[in-house]
């Protein structure tokens, strides 16, 4: 655990991942009386791969438990705690990639239209939900913006991601309007309610940084509100965000470097299309199509 934390800059969710696959995979040696990790062989994991499917478990979570497990006895080897890898030729089970779930545009407007503008709380909901569309951010990276990451002269926030990646990315007119009356406003009558000063951008109601789980509950409530029956967390709204971008033309390598992707495959899970931008291009294409 160590190891993933210091040398590897793993978050804390990748951590708390390793560690359930890897007693997930003790207990499973304990049943079946292996005492030692030396002892496990090909036919070992082969039982263990039954085992998982035995308990239906889908293809991308057995394939993240073997990718833990492979990561894991490569770890054992170059500190000589084993002389084998049984899992060095296990092949991962290909995952089938499902579209990501993405808001329209109508879904959009009925949430950037029930705050409460004139209430603190209302103009950091609004702020909230116009800077994780714009930009695309994380929750985790959401909940971590500072004031001095905000640079209002060219419109950019700074964002620090996965295993500490930095990054730019811009923002639009619409969340800059919405960030500088949070910031000068709200943000400052939240401010007094605490009892101590907080660094964070966006603030709790008692005036402390707003947490990732905050920010989960404060959109389950702005969908509730505006009645909207899809399910809408933060990561949707990051999914909106790199489809619309993609379907008005953006480019994939753009995209990936806005999103802080390491490789250009993750990006490209979003290359779908919406039936409107289908029609459009077929209805500007085909040349049967139109007079």
């Amino acid at each position: 655990m160590e190891y993933l934390q210091i040398e590897r800059n793993a978050s804390p969710f990748t951590v708390r991942y390793y560690r359930d696959d890897l007693e997930n995979f003790f207990n499973f040696l304990r049943e079946e009386s292996i005492r030692s990790l030396q002892d496990v062989n090909h036919r070992t994991v082969r039982l263990y791969l039954t085992r998982l499917y035995e308990r239906k478990l889908g293809r991308r979570s057995v394939s993240r438990k073997i990718s833990s497990l492979k990561s894991f006895y490569r770890f054992l080897e170059r500190h000589y705690q084993i002389t084998a890898n049984p899992f060095i030729n296990i092949n991962l089970p290909k995952a089938t990639k499902a579209i990501p779930g993405f808001l329209y545009s109508e879904e959009l407007e009925k949430l950037f239209d029930i705050s409460d503008l004139t209430d603190p709380i209302g103009q950091r909901n609004q702020a909230l939900i116009e800077i994780l569309y714009a930009t695309g951010i994380r929750v985790s990276e959401c909940s971590t913006l500072k004031p001095g990451d905000i640079d209002f002269t060219i419109g950019t926030l700074f964002v620090t991601g996965k295993g500490n990646k930095e990054r730019y990315i811009p923002f639009g007119r619409f969340a800059e309007i919405a960030l500088e009356t949070y910031i000068n406003d709200g943000r400052e009558k939240l401010l007094d309610k605490a009892a101590s000063s907080a660094d964070a951008v966006f603030l709790n109601a008692r005036g402390g940084p707003l947490t990732a789980r905050g920010i989960r509950l404060i959109l389950n409530k702005m969908v509730e509100k505006a009645a909207l029956t899809v399910h809408v967390h933060p990561h949707k709204l990051r999914h909106t965000f790199a489809t619309h971008m993609l379907n008005e033309g953006a480019d994939l390598r753009t995209v990936q470097e806005l999103l802080g992707h390491e490789n250009l495959s993750s990006t490209q899970i979003y290359t779908h299309v919406t039936k409107d931008r289908l029609r459009h291009v077929y209805m500007n294409s085909h040349p049967r199509a139109k007079e």
